[in-house]
């Protein structure tokens, strides 16, 4: 009986071992593997979860809100133990954080802020969009001697960093007299489409002194139309210090970016994931500041954002 009993302990020790050795998986939702930086945040997001010995799985909506609810729900329903999402529309969350709470999943914001209050157990890691927005706008002010016309290139309408960034910039603007907004346009974050709006803009002969882009992608796109009309005095500035944007710094194609730090921001996520899952209490917003890139200094963040 003795033996019996002895054996029978082993077995559930062993069982135990087994369950508590079970390694746990996280789902990462990103709003677009194309977009340059969410690439750099996957990468970084894939090491680090290696590193944190998590099994992770990665899916991509493409731009389409509905289409990363549904991979929520099925990272729910495929019992993941954790779930990073970079939201496709920063005001359409609501589905998604309702879903996790109600299965009791830990949820991990990550570079793009949802405009709602976050419940316990949900977290943000980022930066702050106004304060980029700020930064950028400021430091091409004083490029431009505060005085001169700008037109914004607006990232998706639907992501708090576009309305943000460009709601900062107007800010800054508005505080000079001898300097106006005279453009607004969103090219969806997206190069191509800044070409197209920015090439619409020379066409129409508008007096342009300087275009503030919502992210480098965009500022790529306006120097590209620049450079197709032959038109080297509009100072471009950037957002996110991505390798292509701090090329065209190297190049003096561009006048400034603001270095948003990707692998900051994805390493924070994983560590906030990961204490989460260990049960430990962790802030509800967990900021990564900016930094300014200008020629005088991008040797200095050659290494940074390469994924």
């Amino acid at each position: 009986m003795n033996i019996r009993n002895l054996l029978l302990c082993l077995c559930v020790l062993l069982f135990s071992v087994g369950v508590n050795a079970k390694t746990l998986t996280v789902g990462v939702a990103l709003a677009n593997f194309d977009l340059n930086f969410v690439s750099i945040l996957r990468t970084r997001m894939q090491q680090e979860l290696k590193a944190s010995q998590l099994n992770s799985q990665f899916v991509d909506a493409k731009g389409d809100v509905a289409l990363q609810v549904q991979q929520v729900d099925d990272f729910i329903n495929q019992g993941v133990d954790a779930i990073i999402l970079n939201p496709v529309d920063t005001q359409g969350v609501l589905p998604m954080i309702n879903a996790a709470k109600k299965a009791g999943i830990p949820l991990v914001f990550v570079n793009r802020k949802p405009e709602v209050k976050l419940p316990e157990n949900m977290a943000y890691v980022g930066s702050d969009s106004a304060l980029g927005g700020e930064m950028q706008m400021e430091a091409l002010a004083k490029k431009m001697n505060y005085k001169g016309n700008v037109a914004i290139l607006m990232g998706a309408l639907s992501n708090e960093e576009a309305r943000e960034r460009t709601r900062a910039v107007e800010a800054v603007i508005s505080k000079y007299k001898n300097m106006k907004v005279i453009e607004k346009q969103t090219a969806k974050w997206q190069r191509n489409e800044a070409v197209d709006v920015v090439s619409g803009w020379l066409l129409n002969q508008r007096p342009i002194d300087a275009i503030a882009a919502n992210n480098d992608e965009m500022a790529i796109g306006a120097i590209m139309a620049l450079s197709q009309a032959k038109n080297e005095k509009i100072l471009v500035a950037g957002i996110d210090g991505t390798p292509d944007g701090q090329q065209f710094i190297k190049n003096g194609k561009m006048a400034l970016t603001i270095f948003q730090d990707a692998r900051g921001q994805a390493t924070g996520a994983v560590q906030v994931t990961k204490a989460l899952l260990d049960k430990k209490k962790v802030d509800t917003l967990n900021w990564v500041p900016y930094k300014l890139i200008t020629p005088e200094n991008y040797q200095s963040f050659s290494a940074e954002n390469a994924g």
